[in-house]
Parts: C-alpha cells; sequence; structure tokens
C-alpha cells in the first residue's frame, strides 16, 4: 500500500483509550469497529454452561482487535471482548473500512490479507487443541503474546489453554527447570 493510498484512511481512525475492564464488544451486540492496538491486552472470552469464563482469544500489542464474525457480517456476537489491561487503540468503523473498499483496490487487498489471517488464526487455534499438547499451546502462546504473563493473572492463561491451573503450574515448572 503506498503512502497515498495509506492517506486515504487518515480521516477515519480514531484514537480510544481502554481502562482495565472495558468493554471493547459486548456478547449479542454487532461489532462495529475494528481496532489496532498500540498497547495492552484484550481477551475474547464466553460464559458456558457452568457459568466459568472461558478465553478464546487474546489480542495485545501490533496486533488488530476485532470480533471477526460479526463485524464482516454486522452481526451479534457469540462473545465478550474486554480489555485485560489499561489499553490504547486506534479504531476504524465498519462503514468507513467499506467505503476504503470501495475507494482504493490496496484497501480491498487489506480487507482480504486480513480475512485470511483471522480464518488462519481462528483455524491454528481449533487445530491447537485436537492436534497439539497443553504445554505445545502454552509455548505457542509464548511465542504469539511474548508480554501477555507480566500482564494478566495465570487463571486467565489456563483457561485460554483448556487446562487448570495446577496444570499449568506442573507445565511452567517443567519448562523453567
Amino acid at each position: 500500500m503506498t503512502p497515498e493510498e495509506f492517506e486515504l484512511s487518515r480521516p477515519y481512525w480514531r484514537t480510544k483509550a481502554f481502562t482495565k475492564g472495558d468493554y471493547y464488544n459486548q456478547y449479542r451486540h454487532v461489532c462495529k469497529q475494528l481496532g489496532f492496538i498500540f498497547s495492552g491486552v484484550f481477551r475474547a472470552y464466553y460464559v458456558g454452561d457452568d457459568n466459568q469464563e472461558k478465553n478464546v482469544f487474546f489480542f495485545s500489542k501490533n496486533q488488530v482487535v476485532v470480533s471477526f464474525q460479526s463485524f464482516i457480517q454486522q452481526a451479534p456476537c457469540n462473545y465478550f471482548t474486554q480489555a485485560m489491561t489499561d489499553a490504547d487503540i486506534a479504531v476504524i468503523t465498519y462503514e468507513h473500512l467499506q467505503e476504503l473498499y470501495k475507494k482504493s483496490h490496496a484497501w480491498e487487498r487489506l480487507g482480504r490479507v486480513l480475512a485470511e489471517l483471522a480464518f488462519s488464526i481462528s483455524m491454528n487455534r481449533t487445530e491447537s487443541f485436537l492436534f497439539k499438547t497443553p504445554e505445545q499451546r502454552y509455548l505457542e502462546l509464548i511465542q504469539q503474546h511474548p508480554d501477555i504473563f507480566n500482564s494478566i493473572p495465570l487463571y486467565h492463561i489456563s483457561s485460554y489453554l483448556g487446562i487448570q491451573g495446577p496444570s499449568l503450574s506442573r507445565i511452567r515448572k517443567r519448562l523453567a527447570g
């Protein structure tokens, strides 16, 4: 994308500050914006039948935060997206992004690349539960979000990995030593 093509978007971006605990998007609400994270960590989670929160995704610095299916379909979201730390992001609305797609092939291409990336991330997450051990998922989390362990409680990490706290402790102990 050329600088001129990027400049087309400048009037549409807005910066937003989130305080720890603020919601980026709520369950059963339509996600109306896509955000780029400058600082902070977000989580996507749902509440299971057992009334326990289950973390599905983490989003951190230099990543996009969005309830992607809700955003592209403009349909209610199946989970919550919440700031786990104070965070600063830049957001663009669905409508403005659609305008950019109409104005520029480069923006249209970026939209396709984002969709492909979201699909790939979603498939990797699903396949990690089918084909990887909790330890492998833990190592993958470290690679994808290296600073997350300094920012959020371990019970959120164990929820994301699909394991209980004691299992996470054993994995960490085994890898440390």
